[in-house]
Order: C-alpha cells, then sequence, then structure tokens
C-alpha cells in the first residue's frame, strides 16, 4: 500500500474547503491539482482564511475532527473593539453557544497587529470603532465557533486566519500556496494524533 499523502495548503480569502465550486465561490481545486483521494480536515469558512491540512488518511482525519481528542487550533482573529478582562475570561472559561458552553480557550490579546498578507477584500473599517486582535486557540470546531464566541462577548470577528493545527503551522505559506509535509512533520503529526 503507497504511503498517505499529507498536505498543507493556505487557504485564500472567498474558497470553499471543498472541491466543488458553489453559489459561484471558488473552491480548493483552484489551489490545485492535488493528487486524488485527498480531502481537507475540517473546514474554513469561504471568509476565513489560512491552515488547512489535506490528507487521504482517514485515521488522522477522524483523530483531528473527533471532539473526544481535542487536538488544538489556532487562530489570529481580528475583532472590533478592544476586548477587557472580562470578554477575554469568558473567552477562557468558555461561552455558551446554542444552549451548550464551549471548551475552555488559550486566549492573548495581541499588542499589534500580526504580519498577515492584504486580504483581497478590505475589512470593513468604521472610523470611531478601534479594532484589536486576539490570538486564540480551540480544541474543539463547532460550526463558525470562533465568530460565534467573539460575538457573544460583544466583539463581532472581522478577520479569521487559522495559524496552526497542533504542531503544524502556516510559516512562510502564501494564499493559495501548498505543500508536502516533511517525513520528520509526518512522524509528529502522526505522535500528535496517537497513531
Amino acid at each position: 500500500m503507497p504511503p498517505h499523502i499529507y498536505i498543507l495548503l493556505h487557504k485564500p480569502y472567498g474558497v470553499l474547503s471543498q472541491f466543488t465550486e458553489e453559489s459561484g465561490k471558488a473552491s480548493l481545486r483552484s489551489c490545485g491539482p492535488f493528487p486524488p483521494g485527498v480531502y481537507p480536515v475540517g473546514r474554513l469558512d469561504a471568509d476565513s482564511e489560512g491552515l488547512l491540512l489535506l490528507t487521504d488518511d482517514n485515521r488522522v482525519k477522524h483523530r483531528l475532527t473527533e471532539p473526544a481528542f481535542a487536538h488544538p487550533r489556532t487562530y489570529l482573529v481580528q475583532v472590533e473593539r478592544v476586548p477587557g478582562d472580562v470578554a477575554l475570561a469568558s473567552l477562557r472559561s468558555g461561552v455558551v453557544i446554542d444552549g451548550k458552553r464551549t471548551r475552555p480557550a488559550a486566549v492573548r490579546l495581541l499588542d499589534r497587529e500580526p504580519a498577515l498578507h492584504a486580504r483581497p477584500v478590505p475589512i470593513r473599517h468604521r472610523k470611531n470603532v478601534p479594532t484589536a486582535w486576539l490570538e486564540l486557540t480551540l480544541t474543539e470546531g463547532r460550526n463558525r465557533q470562533v465568530r460565534r464566541m467573539t460575538a457573544a462577548v460583544g466583539h463581532p470577528t472581522l478577520r479569521l486566519v487559522r495559524r496552526a493545527i497542533g504542531g503544524l503551522s502556516l510559516k512562510s505559506l502564501q494564499p493559495g500556496e501548498s505543500r508536502r509535509l516533511t517525513p520528520a512533520e509526518v512522524r509528529t503529526l502522526l505522535r500528535s494524533v496517537g497513531l
């Protein structure tokens, strides 16, 4: 049996996390070509950007997406206004979404804007409303969870970039670029998911 394929992709803004186009939106196919049989592990909304892992290894997909395994995913999040201690504490302890509390999250208010590429569609700018950047690490992946959590504490998300999945990170990948994991990265990934 040939070895499994593991690819890191920097999903651009406006691209769906699937290989079929829908509602006139571009799909992952626009970032390829990719080998047959690889699929994204998890999802990022079309209006979110950042790291996606593509693989044909169903065991890894299961371990990374099943909530019981609590695998960390780290995001850079631009929000409206500067969150205070109460909002940050709420994000850290978990907020209620659809009647269920989210798991505790690691949250850090960044003291400056992270070095990111320009987005093709500008962020909504309101002259009298400041913005702030958070680094947020989750161990579960509910639908639009980051956006719903920040909205629940009164700080809507303006830009969302997934920076890392466990020990894998964007590093120097530019939007639309992809690369295969090195053998050392594959070993680290498999160890991190208990395989």
